[in-house]
């Protein structure tokens, strides 16, 4: 009898360790799903977008736009109406929204007013990065920060700017371009002179309503925010700069030199203060 039990037994083993072997395989995920599941957990880089300003376009971020691909991110550099704070605001604001995943926005001069307004309320910007910029609070005006010392504030128009009119202005507005020692003694100084007369024949006008438009939001109050000042800029001064990064708590790098163009004239300086925004999100 022994030995026909043992014959009985012999099937019901062998399922049981087929079932075993079965459960084992589909427990265990192959390498690739394995891969796939780190992958899927690990945080996406930030997508960076950058914001020029006044009497400047896209390609003054050129410098910056080359280093940060060349180390694996993913950049954009867009453009800035320079017409109107809110809708400026608002025009890259709508950009934000189409951007999936963390953004490290960055704003120069002009555009650090605009980004400060078109973060309020975009979830996925992450870091705020002020370039020689102005970041208002709510009520100001980029033309009330430029500082008492600057130029803008202690040269007459007519020896600043050429004004002209532009289609459907508001009653007494007018779209201003620096006139060329200005823009190259004073607003690009650190930049090569050719180069600087290059971008002075090739600036884009901003308009007084832009400049005096009272800001509406200050993100900087809820969004983290990093700061880069030229001690040489002479359109927003150093000090402006310092009172508005402190209000903000902003992360402060002072460069030694440079203009209000040291993004042009030293784009890696520029880009190590980014890239340290672009550290504290991932």
């Amino acid at each position: 009898m022994a030995p026909t039990a043992r014959r009985r037994d012999l099937p019901m083993t062998l399922a049981a360790a087929a079932i075993a072997a079965t459960t084992m395989v589909a427990a265990a995920p192959p390498d690739g799903a394995a891969n796939a599941g780190h992958k899927a957990g690990k945080q996406t880089k930030p997508t960076v977008i950058l914001v020029h300003g006044a009497w400047a376009d896209t390609s003054s971020w050129n410098g910056e736009v080359s280093i940060l691909r060349r180390a694996g991110y993913t950049v954009r550099a867009i453009g800035n109406p320079l017409q109107n704070l809110t809708t400026d605001a608002q025009a890259v604001k709508y950009f934000l929204k189409s951007i999936k995943g963390p953004i490290v926005l960055v704003g120069h001069s002009y555009g650090g007013s605009v980004i400060t307004n078109a973060a309020q309320g975009v979830s996925n910007v992450k870091a705020l990065v002020y370039v020689d910029a102005a970041a208002p609070a709510v009520g100001e005006t980029t033309a009330q920060l430029s500082g008492p010392t600057s130029v803008l504030a202690k040269w007459s128009p007519s020896d600043l700017y050429d004004a002209v009119p532009y289609p459907n202005a508001p009653s007494k507005a007018s779209a201003l371009y620096l006139k060329e020692n200005v823009f190259v003694t004073k607003f690009a100084s650190s930049v090569a002179r050719e180069q600087a007369v290059n971008l002075w024949a090739t600036q884009r006008a901003a308009t007084t309503v832009a400049f005096n438009t009272p800001s509406k939001y200050a993100a900087w109050k809820t969004i983290p925010s990093w700061y880069f000042i030229s001690s040489g800029d002479q359109i927003i001064t150093p000090d402006s700069e310092k009172k508005m990064a402190s209000r903000a708590r902003s992360k402060v790098t002072v460069y030694k030199g440079g203009s209000h163009l040291t993004l042009v004239s030293d784009p890696a300086a520029v880009t190590k203060v980014i890239r340290s925004a672009i550290s504290s999100v991932q």
